[in-house]
């Protein structure tokens, strides 16, 4: 196991897995510009890494993360406001383009940014108690950290424009309901329930999950021919690959795959 402490972050890695757990519990884990950028600096490392084969992202203390600092608020001019927020799609971005699933766990109020930053993950396991906030509207702003792109791509803007208008809390089975959310557990069993959910993906074929990641999010964006073409042209390479060769010798020979050990 590895493990380092970097401004206001945690990062562990164990069994194939990157463990990121944001660490301002103070401040409910508002993001900060050192946050920010070692959460990019994460996210870079998992990409050059052939080790980590999925990343997690959770909060310490009370709460997933409650977004912005409102107490650092009105204070900035817009030249501050716009570079905090170019940092900030730059981290979105890189998670988006990283050929490893990432896996936010959720507890206590994923708010605002921070609720951006868990839909901008590729699934959300939440415990029961948690809450999940567009909270921008009560500061008198918009969201930020690609909400207006997740959120209406999720749920449509009819509901999306009524959750940041309104800025009120939904439960995470709501958030689960509503599809925000791929599962919901009792509080005292996240961290286990969501610790096996982790593992059984770090121990999947990570090539072919990258290409899943990447064709699934630009189908958001792509028409049918468009999507047919990419998985014609994907699939003729992973058909080749040491992944796919071990996941058919493992069904002809009927025990599981060991996609760890297995090349490209």
């Amino acid at each position: 196991m590895q493990s380092t402490q970097t401004d206001h972050l945690m990062i562990k890695k164990e069994n194939g897995i990157m463990n990121i757990t944001l660490n301002r519990p103070e401040s409910l884990n508002a993001f900060s510009t050192e946050m920010i950028s070692g959460l990019s600096e994460a996210v870079r490392e998992a990409g050059s890494d052939d080790t980590v084969r999925a990343v997690t992202i959770s909060g310490s203390g009370r709460a997933f993360s409650a977004g912005g600092d409102v107490k650092r608020m009105g204070s900035n001019t817009p030249m501050d406001t716009y570079a905090h927020i170019g940092n900030l799609n730059r981290l979105i971005l890189s998670m988006k383009e990283l050929e490893k699933p990432i896996i936010a766990i959720v507890h206590g109020y994923a708010a605002g940014a921070g609720f951006n930053l868990a839909m901008a993950c590729d699934l959300i396991l939440a415990e029961d108690t948690s809450k999940f906030i567009m909270s921008f509207s009560k500061v008198g702003l918009i969201s930020d950290g690609g909400g207006l792109y997740f959120l209406t791509r999720q749920i449509g803007p009819y509901r999306a424009k009524e959750l940041m208008f309104n800025a009120e809390p939904i439960t995470a089975e709501e958030a689960h309901q509503l599809g925000i959310v791929n599962h919901v557990y009792p509080a005292a069993e996240l961290e286990e329930k969501a610790g096996e959910f982790v593992r059984r993906i770090a121990e999947g074929p990570s090539s072919a999950y990258g290409f899943i990641k990447k064709i699934a999010d630009q189908s958001l964006n792509a028409n049918l021919e468009e999507i047919l073409e990419q998985e014609r042209i994907t699939q003729a390479t992973v058909a080749t690959s040491e992944e796919h060769r071990e996941g058919v010798a493992a069904f002809k020979e009927k025990r599981q795959p060991d996609f760890k050990n297995s090349r490209q």
